[in-house]
């Protein structure tokens, strides 16, 4: 809180110093599923620009969220498993948060979750990030705590360019693209690799990544866009050091798993054939497929055991956006169907306290959703919009004592903004959304049966907020929140089951950021959240969610020391939060960590040439912390020390 008092009191001396164009333009966003003004949309919503990125020291997806309040854990220290949270949903984040890459969900209906690495941050044109439960209307399931749309580049003329660094723990990056646009016709292609050692032993990764975005327009009136990208890695799975562990004297670095590990290939094909009639309405239908398929090796006191998978989704999501314009304002109107059709195949073997094994399990997901949303501008300065969405799923379980389940919601959204002065504008919203249990949330494999009391988890979100323009080139978000969450699906640590929670939870929270050019020379951002995310009723009655933090902050600074050399700086703050698996609050919180960044960039013409410095200061701190062991204990996941890395970027 005290980084954002003084930015305030540093924005206010000198909102009016610097006010030549305008810096912070209206910035067109996606969350309703089409391009639209970010003033008309009743949430609060962050863009995260190619700018943004360039600047700072990230190096994958997540490492650049957690510079805009996100809550991230790096769980391997090696930038291979991530549990990301917006709004307090903990352990269960993943599941509760909606990832897109250019409008296609990448969410998994199993406990895998989102796989960051699928597009590396070289590729990524900018992300958009809706901090609210309005996109479940226009998504579906998993959109409870907010949505993540990362959208790729495209081109504009013909260019080439590769970037080469290395670093700390002995780690090697290069990524090379090239664009080409003829007439009607244009295309984007990259790839990328990455080898590193990781920050401890057995925690080495080695990634390949290509990437295909195509477009050709017919006459104006037809866009057929073709998208894809292909991924494969080889990681370390360190593991967990529990505390005994650590006090016994073994390194932060050491790993007590030094034969886990993971292989994992995974691409995707996207056709999305757009067509324009009578103006501005438009009908599109998207294509997608998706192979997912990954080995794991895991190994304990209990024995050892290796995990084949391979998972299949295949969808189409037709659309219409209609737009008409009255004498007393505009409406937009889009009507959707979304169908997606998921299949896991899964190979199981191990020893199990001496007991051989081998299984073979088949798991499917389809789902069903239609939708409705529409937008109405009255006057020019007052927009209303409300949605409706009917879905349906399906489970398929094999083998299994009963072998379909199938589960359905009715949700709605309805919102309010008023534009005040200028481009500065207030909203409202309320929003009922809900997830389905995963596949394996769901299915059992060591008795091959499904819980079939378990329900849908729904929430009911209710939002205030403002975004406010001080001048041209400073401005300021602040966001009010309640969610009540019934039915929350969670992992019992005494039952080891999946369940809903008897009481319903309660999260209450403020989000709040600035951001100003102060001079030509200088531009700083800052964000701050408070959320308070407690139980209500029930055998857990009073005590905090786990692994939610009550603050977080981010602070950041860039400036153009001379037109050829940029300084930029950041630091990330977490307070402290229960372990993951405390829902009793038996144990001591897991302890906050303030972590400073910089990065020093030179620039001329075509060449850009940079050094990364994380962890400025060498915290020692973990980001991810849980109970686990017989008998139970904490343990840690060590987060990296100081490491740097240095960079040469071409573009032709």
């Amino acid at each position: 809180m005290f980084i954002v008092l003084l930015s305030l009191i540093f924005l206010f001396s000198f909102q009016s110093v610097y006010a030549s164009e305008n810096q912070f333009e209206d910035i067109i966003v996606t969350a309703t599923r089409y391009d639209e003004e970010i003033s008309k949309i009743p949430s609060f919503i962050t863009v995260i620009s190619e700018e943004d990125i360039k600047n700072s020291t990230a190096q994958t997806i997540p490492d650049i969220l957690k510079k805009f309040g996100i809550h991230v854990s790096d769980i391997t220290g090696n930038k291979r498993s991530y549990n990301i949270d917006i709004r307090g949903f903990g352990e269960t984040s993943p599941s509760n948060l909606l990832v897109l890459i250019d409008g296609m969900k990448i969410n998994q209906p199993d406990l895998s979750g989102t796989d960051w690495l699928l597009i590396p941050l070289e590729r990524v044109e900018k992300i958009e990030i809706i901090r609210s439960s309005a996109g479940s209307v226009l998504y579906g399931d998993n959109a409870t705590g907010g949505v993540i749309n990362i959208i790729t580049k495209k081109t504009e003329k013909l260019n080439a360019g590769i970037t080469i660094s290395a670093g700390g723990y002995e780690t090697f990056k290069q990524y090379a693209y090239a664009t080409a646009e003829l007439n009607a016709f244009s295309l984007y292609l990259s790839g990328s690799y990455l080898n590193s050692n990781g920050y401890r032993r057995n925690s080495d990764i080695e990634s390949k990544d290509f990437g295909l975005k195509l477009n050709y327009s017919i006459n104006g009136n037809i866009n057929i866009k073709f998208n894809s990208g292909y991924h494969k890695d080889n990681t370390g799975l360190p593991g967990a050091l529990k505390e005994s562990d650590i006090s016994a004297g073994i390194s932060r670095k050491e790993s007590t798993h030094p034969n886990d590990f993971s292989e994992t290939e995974d691409y995707y094909l996207k056709l999305t054939p757009e067509i324009y009639f009578l103006g501005d309405n438009i009908f599109k239908i998207d294509l997608s497929y998706r192979k997912r398929a990954w080995i794991s090796f895991a190994s304990g006191d209990w024995g050892d055991f290796l995990g084949d998978s391979e998972m299949k989704t295949f969808g189409i999501l037709p659309q219409f956006i209609f737009k008409q314009k009255f004498y007393w304002g505009k409406n937009s109107l889009t009507a959707g169907f979304d169908y997606q059709k998921t299949t896991n195949k899964i190979i199981n073997n191990g020893v199990f306290f001496g007991f051989l094994f081998t299984s073979e399990y088949k798991l499917r997901k389809k789902n069903y959703g239609y939708y409705i949303y529409d937008e109405l501008n009255v006057l020019d300065n007052i927009s209303i919009s409300a949605g409706y969405r009917h879905d349906r799923a399906d489970f398929y379980f094999y083998p299994s004592n009963t072998e379909t389940v199938s589960m359905q919601e009715d949700i709605y959204t309805v919102g309010v903004n008023y534009k005040f002065y200028k481009e500065s504008y207030a909203y409202i919203s309320f929003t009922k959304s809900f997830r389905y249990p995963l596949l394996d949330e769901l299915y059992s494999f060591y008795t091959n049966t499904v819980n079939t009391k378990l329900n849908p988890q729904k929430s009911y979100d209710y939002e205030m907020g403002l975004r406010y323009y001080f001048n041209d080139n400073i401005y300021s978000n602040i966001n009010f929140f309640r969610i009540y969450t019934y039915d929350e699906i969670f992992l019992n640590p005494v039952t080891y089951n999946n369940e809903n929670l008897d009481g319903k939870t309660k999260r209450d929270g403020i989000e709040i950021s600035l951001n100003a050019k102060i001079f030509s020379w200088l531009t700083v951002f800052t964000n701050y959240s408070y959320i308070n995310a407690k139980i209500k009723g029930g055998q857990y009655e009073g005590k905090n969610i786990p692994n939610v933090p009550k603050h977080k902050a981010s602070f950041g600074l860039k400036s153009d020391i001379t037109k050829e050399f940029s300084f930029y700086l950041d630091c990330i703050y977490i307070g402290s939060r229960p372990f993951i698996s405390d829902f009793s609050n038996s144990f001591d919180k897991q302890k906050g960590y303030l972590v400073f960044n910089t990065k020093i960039t030179y620039k001329n013409k075509n060449i850009r040439a940079f050094l990364d410095i994380n962890n400025l200061f060498n915290k020692r701190y973990s980001e991810y912390g849980v109970l686990g062991g017989f008998p139970i204990e904490k343990t840690y996941y060590p987060s990296p020390g100081r490491n740097f890395l240095i960079g040469l970027s071409v573009n032709l």
